[in-house]
C-alpha cells in the first residue's frame, strides 16, 4: 500500500471504533502492519486481543472474509485466523470496510528458529506442509507465503499464518507476491495458482532459513538457488526435496511433506545407528585392550588386590584396638 492510501485511514491508539450493523466496539492499541489491500491494527474488545484489519476495498475484505470462512470448514486445520467479525465503520461522512479475526501471538517463523536452532526447520515445515494440503484440497492457493506471514505459538510449537490477503482460488492469477518466494521471479514458473506455486514457496522458506538477510536474483533460474543450498550445510541435508519443489516436481504438498519426512527419518537412524556403532567400538576397544594387554591386566589385578588386603588389615586393627580397650576397662573395673 502506498503511503497516501496509508495515511488515508490514520486511526490513532484509543480510537474507538464501532460496527455500523453489529455495533461491537473496538478499542485500537497500535498498527501491526500494512499492505496493498488494507492496514491491520491490534484492538481490544472486552478485554480480548483482536486483530483488525480495514480497507477501502471492499472486494477485497469480501474475498478475504471467504478465505477465512473457508479456512474454518477445514477440519483440523490451524493455518490461519479465526473470523470473529465483518462490518463497516462510518466515520468522516464516509464508510470503511473492516474484519476482525483472532490474535496470534508468537515470534515469527526466522526469529523462531534463529533463537531455537535449525534442528526446529524440519518440524515446521511439516506442519507447514500438512496445514497447505489441506488449503489446497478445498481449492485454494495461499500465494503470498513467506516467514513474515508466518507465527509459531505455544507451547506445544504451532505454525500458523496471519495474513491471508494473498490467498487466491487455484487456477487464477496470484493475487499478491513477494519477489523472493515468487517462482516467476525466479524464472522457474507462471504465475498462476496452484499447489507448485506454494511449494516453491515453501522451500525458498527453506532456503531463507540459511539465508536470513536473504539475496539478490543475479541470473535467475536454478543455477544459483542450486549453489546457495550447496553453500549451505544445513540445506544440504534437505537437498532432494528442496530441489524438486523448486522445479514444480510436485504435484501436492502431501508428496512434498512425504519425501521430507523419509529424509528426516532416514538421517535420524542414521545418526543413531552411527552413536551406537561408537559406542560399540568403544566398549570393544577396551575389552581388547585387557585382553590384548597382559601385563597391564596383572599390574590392574596386582592394585586391586593390594587394595582388598590394605582393606582386610584395616579391618584388623580396628578389631585389635577394640579388644584392647574392652581389656583394659575390664581390668579396671576388677
Amino acid at each position: 500500500m502506498m503511503n497516501s492510501s496509508k495515511s488515508r485511514f490514520n486511526v490513532q491508539p484509543g480510537t474507538v471504533i464501532e460496527g455500523k450493523w453489529h455495533k461491537n466496539r473496538y478499542t485500537i492499541i497500535n498498527e501491526l502492519g500494512f499492505g496493498a489491500n488494507g492496514i491491520v491494527y491490534l484492538a481490544r474488545n472486552k478485554n480480548v486481543q483482536v486483530a483488525l484489519k480495514m480497507s477501502d476495498n471492499g472486494m477485497s475484505i469480501t474475498s478475504e472474509v471467504n478465505v477465512l470462512k473457508s479456512f474454518a470448514k477445514v477440519q483440523g486445520s490451524a493455518l490461519g485466523p479465526s473470523l470473529l467479525d465483518v462490518d463497516d465503520w462510518q466515520v468522516n461522512g464516509g464508510q470503511i470496510s473492516f474484519y476482525v479475526m483472532e490474535y496470534i501471538e508468537g515470534p515469527d517463523f526466522l526469529t523462531f528458529i534463529e533463537k531455537k536452532g535449525s534442528s526446529w526447520l524440519p518440524v515446521l515445515i511439516l506442519q507447514l506442509l500438512a496445514d497447505l494440503e489441506k488449503l489446497h484440497h478445498n481449492g485454494w492457493v495461499f500465494g503470498d507465503l513467506k516467514p513474515e506471514n508466518l507465527i509459531v505459538t505455544g507451547p506445544p510449537s504451532r505454525i500458523r499464518c496471519i495474513d491471508v490477503g494473498g490467498t487466491t482460488l487455484q487456477g487464477r492469477a496470484i493475487k499478491e507476491f513477494t519477489e523472493f518466494y515468487d517462482r516467476g521471479y525466479w524464472g522457474l514458473g507462471s504465475r498462476k495458482a496452484d499447489p507448485s506455486y506454494d511449494l516453491f514457496a515453501v522451500a525458498m522458506i527453506m532456503i531463507n532459513s540459511a539465508y536470513p538477510k536473504r539475496f539478490n536474483k543475479k541470473q535467475g533460474g536454478i543455477t544459483q538457488l542450486r549453489q546457495a543450498i550447496n553453500n549451505s550445510k544445513l540445506l544440504q541435508k534437505f537437498e532432494p526435496v528442496i530441489l524438486s519443489a523448486l522445479q514444480g516436481q510436485y504435484l501436492s504438498a502431501g508428496d512434498m511433506r512425504d519425501d521430507l519426512l523419509h529424509l528426516v527419518k532416514a538421517k535420524t537412524s542414521k545418526a543413531t545407528a552411527g552413536t551406537r556403532q561408537t559406542r560399540q567400538t568403544r566398549q570393544t576397544r577396551q575389552t581388547h585392550s585387557v585382553n590384548t594387554n597382559p601385563q597391564r591386566n596383572r599390574v590392574r589385578q596386582n592394585q586391586k588386590g593390594r587394595k582388598k588386603k590394605g582393606s582386610l588389615e584395616t579391618v584388623l586393627i580396628l578389631v585389635i584396638v577394640m579388644l584392647f580397650y574392652a581389656f583394659y576397662i575390664f581390668g579396671e573395673l576388677i
